[in-house]
């Protein structure tokens, strides 16, 4: 990596850092989420990291009820947002624990418009976060980091949602960040857990309106194949 696109990844978390707010409909702004705890631990379990997004974070809780005395579920402190936010951050959310699986997904953050500050955009004239090149990039040093752990790894697809989400999401580009990230899981030989089609064909029933996040049985549908991926790893 150079010194220049060093300089440039920092910035970019730095804006993230400094201009995230949860987007409306998140499971984040909600008081049940604010008051969670940290899930305990049972050494006597394997131990399964979720990293992800808003939308896992959502689903997350239901996985953990579905594995409880099976496995230990934790999902990385707070919005694992991006992939250059994912590159600053992922050795942090590894810390020294030994995973057993990790589910992990990158793409919604990446996809979605920002202003140059950094902020979420309605603006097609705006950058995308991480363009389709940038974000393949990352996604690549990110695998790699992750199998440097040892841990069994599965990639979830990044959900669908309808046109006129705001902040500016292309429903057409979550078929195209999905379609590299395939390639990069293909290439080694990571398991992959289709939740976009999965949601695709019940999408108006499960997902809340003009918006990406899901209401509580969209949420409940993707826990279901969340935890059936995860145990298949067990």
């Amino acid at each position: 990596m150079t010194l220049l696109s060093v300089v440039v990844m920092l910035a970019n978390v730095t804006a993230f850092a400094q201009q995230y707010v949860p987007e409306e409909g998140s499971q984040e702004l909600s008081k049940k989420h604010r008051k969670k705890h940290n899930a305990k631990l049972d050494p006597n379990l394997p131990n399964v990291l979720i990293i992800g997004d808003s939308i896992s974070i959502g689903y997350t809780g239901h996985v953990r009820t579905q594995l409880e005395s099976v496995a230990n579920v934790i999902h990385n402190p707070g919005n694992a947002a991006g992939t250059t936010l994912g590159r600053a951050k992922l050795q942090q959310w590894l810390g020294d624990t030994k995973w057993d699986v990790i589910h992990f997904n990158w793409g919604l953050h990446d996809l979605k418009h920002v202003t140059k500050a950094g902020r979420n955009s309605n603006n097609p004239a705006d950058p995308q976060q991480a363009d389709l090149a940038t974000y393949t990039a990352n996604l690549k040093v990110l695998v790699k980091q992750l199998k440097a752990t040892g841990a069994k790894l599965i990639f979830a697809t990044t959900t669908p949602y309808p046109r006129g989400v705001r902040p500016l999401r292309l429903p057409e580009d979550a078929a195209k960040y999905n379609a590299a990230a395939l390639k990069i899981m293909q290439a080694n030989n990571i398991q992959v857990n289709d939740l976009y089609n999965l949601a695709l064909p019940k999408l108006k029933a499960v997902q809340k309106p003009k918006n990406v996040h899901f209401k509580e049985a969209g949420s409940k549908l993707l826990a279901d194949q969340v935890a059936a991926s995860i145990q298949s790893e067990l």
